[in-house]
C-alpha cells in the first residue's frame, strides 16, 4: 500500500544533541510526522514528497526483507553494510545488530559504537528476566524464541537436582496469557529510553524482549525523532515503539504520577547521567527497573575527584580498585537521590566494562527502609604508600527486639599514619558499601543466556562475566591486585593460584572480580595480606640494601610475619569460571576499539585515528626533499650551539631568511 508522506531530508542525527538538554528554551513537544514537518519547515528545512511502501506492523524484519520492502536479514553479530533497499536515502547505511536493522546517515552524523553491542545484549537479557519475574505476578508467561526448558546453570561440579526439579515444577503451572516478542501485551511493561539517538536500543527491545506494552524512544533532537520513526517503521515495530521529542528530564518529571510511571527506564548518555538521575528515580514505577550507563570513567576513577563530587556527591580517588569504586559511587548517588522521595534502591547487577560502567537497580518506596541508607554508605581510607584501605560506615544500626536503633558511626578506623608503611591516608567516598549484585537474579539471567546462546552475538562474553559475578564475595567491597602488592615490596609477583591458596590456608575467603583481571577480593585484613607478602619475599628475597629507609617496602619488610604462609595450591583456589576457560574479559575486536568521537550535526570525523592524522604534519607545504630545509633557519645556530658548520642541513644566513619573510 502506497501512502504520501512528508520525509525530512537529509536526516542528520546528532548524538551530541541528545545529551545537551540544557537548552530548555527550545519548545518541547510529543513527536508526530506533522509536528516534525512543521518545525523543520519553520526553520527553513526543505521537504520532499515521496511515495514509500508501508511496512506491515505485524511483520518481522526477516519476513519483510523477503520481498525487498524491509530491512535485510540480520545476524547476531551485528554489522554495517550499504544495502540498496526501499526507503534508503543517498549515503545512508544499514547497521544490523541482533534482530534490528537501523538506518544511519552517512559520515559521523549519529553516534554508533559496535563495541557497545555487549551493553545492549546484556540489557535485553536483564529486561527479559525482569519481565519474566514481574509479569508472572500479573498472570502472564513470557515466551522467548529459541529458549528451551529452563534449567538453572550451576558453576559447581555437582548438579543440584533439587533446583532443577523446582524449576520444572514452577514451569508446570502455565499462566493463561502468553507474551511473545514483537506483540503488544496489555499487561506488559512500559519502557522509556530517554536518550535514544537513532533508536537502535529501543528497536531491539521491541524485537527481542517479550511482554512489552509500549517502548518510548525519546530524543531532544527533532531530526533524531524523525529517524526513530523511520527505523520503527523499517523494522515493523511501529505498533510498539513510540518516538518522542522531549527534554528527557522534563518528560520523566511529567510522568511522576503513580499511574504514569514507567516500568523500565534506560539512560545511556554520552558522558555523565548525573543530570537525569533525580527525574529517573521519581518516574520509575514501584519495583521498577533503572538501567544506567556512565562513560565518564576518568572522573569516576579518580582523575578529577572534585568533579566527581559535584556530579555524584562522592570523592573518587586513584586506586587499583577504581573500577569497582566507580560502580559503588553511582549506586550511592542513586540511593541518595531516591532517599529524598522516601525511596530506596536494590541493585540487581552492576558491571564495570573497560571505559564504561552499567548498573541495573530496582526502586522501591518505604520510609522505614530508607532509614537504613546511612548505614549502607561508607567512607574509604586509602593509604598512598602501600595501598591498604579501610571502610568507615556513615551510620550505625542495631536491632533492639522488633525495633531498629539508629545512631552515628564511630571512627576513624585508622590512625594518623598507616600502621604498615607509615604513609598518610586519602579520604574518598562516600560509596555504596552493600552488595552490588542480586546473585539469585544474576543466576536467572546466566541460565537464560547459556541455555539460548544463539540469541545474542556476545553470549559467550555475557556468560563469562556473569559467571564471575556469581563467584564474587558479595559482602566484601573493593579489592587488591597481586601485581600492585608485589610492586609495593619490590619482589616477584606470586602466581595467582598460590596467593589465593595462601589466603585460603590462613582461613580467609577469597574470590576474583569481574572488574579487574588480577583482582583479589578477600575478607582478610591488610595485616594478614602483608604477612603473606612477607613470607613470599623470604622465598623470593629482594635486595634490601637498595631500599630507601623511608619507602613503604622497607617499613613493611622490617616487620616479621605473624604466621607462616602456605603457598601449596589448593583445589578450591581455582574458580570454576577459570577452569572452564570462559571469556571473562573484553577481547579487542578491532584496532582502536575504545570510545568513539562525538557525533556532530554536520558529520565530521568519525574516527579518532583520522583526527590524529589530520592534526599531524601541520605545515601547509610538506617538505619531501631534504634540500628544501635550507630555506629554514638553524635554531642551534641562533643559540650558538650548532657544530655542523657548512654541512648543516639548515641555513645559517638568518638575515636572508628574515628578508624572505618580509617579502
Amino acid at each position: 500500500m502506497l501512502v504520501r508522506t512528508a520525509r525530512l531530508f537529509p536526516f542528520v542525527v546528532s548524538h551530541h544533541l541528545r545529551s545537551s538538554h540544557a537548552h530548555s528554551a527550545r519548545r518541547a513537544f510529543q513527536w508526530s510526522p506533522g509536528g516534525a514537518a512543521a518545525v523543520a519547515a519553520g526553520r527553513g528545512v526543505r521537504f520532499m514528497e515521496t511515495e514509500v511502501p508501508t511496512t506491515n506492523p505485524t511483520t518481522s524484519p526477516a519476513e519483510s526483507s523477503a520481498d525487498g520492502t524491509g530491512p535485510p536479514a540480520t545476524d547476531a553479530t551485528g554489522g554495517q553494510e550499504k544495502t540498496p533497499s526501499a526507503g534508503l536515502l543517498p549515503g545512508e547505511t544499514v547497521v544490523k545488530e541482533g534482530k534490528a536493522a537501523i538506518l544511519f546517515p552517512s559520515a559521523n552524523e549519529v553516534f554508533y559504537n559496535p563495541v557497545q553491542e555487549f551493553n545492549r545484549d546484556l540489557t535485553c537479557a536483564v529486561i527479559t528476566e525482569f519481565a519474566r519475574e514481574l509479569l508472572a505476578q500479573r498472570g502472564v508467561k513470557v515466551v522467548v524464541p529459541g529458549e528451551k526448558e529452563r534449567v538453572v546453570v550451576s558453576l559447581s561440579e555437582e548438579t543440584n537436582e533439587a533446583d532443577v526439579h523446582t524449576e520444572e515444577k514452577n514451569g508446570s503451572e502455565e499462566p493463561a496469557v502468553k507474551a511473545t516478542v514483537g506483540e503488544k501485551c496489555e499487561h506488559g511493561l512500559r519502557v522509556l529510553e530517554g536518550l535514544a539517538a537513532s533508536g537502535l536500543r529501543s528497536v531491539r527491545f521491541a524485537l527481542e524482549v517479550p511482554g512489552l506494552q509500549s517502548v518510548t524512544a525519546n530524543d531532544f533532537s527533532v531530526k533524531a525523532a524523525a529517524l526513530i520513526a523511520r527505523n520503527a517503521q523499517y523494522n515493523g515495530v511501529s505498533h510498539l515503539l513510540q518516538p518522542s521529542c522531549r527534554d528527557a528530564s522534563i518528560l520523566m518529571y511529567e510522568m511522576r504520577g503513580k499511574k504514569d510511571r514507567y516500568d523500565v527506564i534506560d539512560l545511556d548518555p554520552y558522558g555523565s547521567p548525573a543530570s537525569f538521575l533525580d527525574a529517573a528515580v521519581q518516574a520509575v514505577s514501584e519495583g521498577g527497573l533503572l538501567c544506567i550507563t556512565c562513560t565518564d570513567m576518568a572522573v569516576m576513577a579518580g582523575n578529577s575527584g572534585e568533579t566527581c563530587y559535584s556530579k555524584y556527591g562522592s570523592v573518587s580517588i586513584k586506586a587499583k580498585y577504581c573500577h569497582e569504586m566507580a560502580l559503588r559511587i553511582i549506586l550511592h548517588s542513586l540511593d541518595q537521590r531516591a532517599g529524598v522521595y522516601q525511596r530506596y534502591i536494590r541493585p540487581l547487577l552492576s558491571v564495570s566494562v573497560d571505559f564504561y560502567i552499567r548498573v541495573f537497580v530496582r526502586v522501591f518506596t518505604g520510609q522505614a527502609t530508607v532509614k537504613n541508607s546511612a548505614s549502607k554508605q561508607a567512607l574509604v581510607y586509602n593509604c598512598v604508600g602501600c595501598g591498604s584501605f579501610h571502610l568507615q560506615r556513615m551510620g550505625r544500626r542495631t536491632s533492639n527486639g522488633k525495633h531498629m536503633k539508629y545512631s552515628a558511626a564511630t571512627g576513624p578506623p585508622v590512625g594518623p599514619e598507616c600502621e604498615h608503611c607509615g604513609q598518610r591516608h586519602q579520604l574518598g567516598g562516600p560509596i555504596w558499601a552493600e552488595p552490588i549484585h542480586d546473585l539469585e537474579f544474576v543466576q536467572k539471567v546466566l541460565s537464560a543466556v547459556s541455555g539460548n546462546p544463539s540469541r545474542f552475538g556476545t553470549s559467550k562474553r555475557i556468560e563469562g562475566m556473569l559467571s564471575m559475578v556469581t563467584e564474587e564475595l558479595e559482602d566484601v567491597p573493593l579489592y587488591y591486585t597481586v601485581d600492585n602488592l608485589s610492586s609495593t615490596v619490590h619482589c616477584n609477583t606470586p602466581p595467582l593460584l598460590q596467593f589465593r591458596s595462601a589466603l585460603l590456608h590462613a582461613g580467609h575467603r577469597v574470590s576474583l572480580s569481574h572488574a579487574c583481571k588480577n583482582a583479589i577480593k578477600t575478607d582478610a585484613p591488610p595485616a594478614a595480606i602483608w604477612d603473606i607478602m612477607r613470607c613470599w619475599e623470604k622465598i623470593n628475597p629482594v635486595k634490601r640494601e637498595k631500599l630507601s629507609p623511608t619507602s613503604p617496602a622497607f617499613k613493611i619488610l622490617s616487620t616479621e610475619p605473624s604466621f607462616e604462609a602456605c603457598f601449596t595450591v589448593r583445589e578450591d583456589a581455582n574458580p570454576q569460571s577459570r577452569k572452564r576457560h570462559l571469556t571473562r574479559f573484553q577481547e579487542n575486536p578491532q584496532a582502536f576499539w575504545g570510545p568513539k568521537a562525538r557525533a556532530k550535526a554536520g558529520g565530521g570525523i568519525s574516527d579518532l585515528q583520522d583526527k590524529r592524522k589530520k592534526c599531524q604534519n601541520k605545515r601547509k607545504n610538506q617538505i619531501t626533499d631534504s634540500s628544501q630545509l635550507k630555506n629554514f633557519p638553524c635554531k642551534k645556530f641562533k643559540q650558538g650551539t650548532c657544530t655542523h658548520g657548512d654541512e648543516c642541513c639548515y641555513t645559517h644566513n638568518v638575515q636572508q631568511t628574515n628578508e624572505d619573510k618580509m617579502e
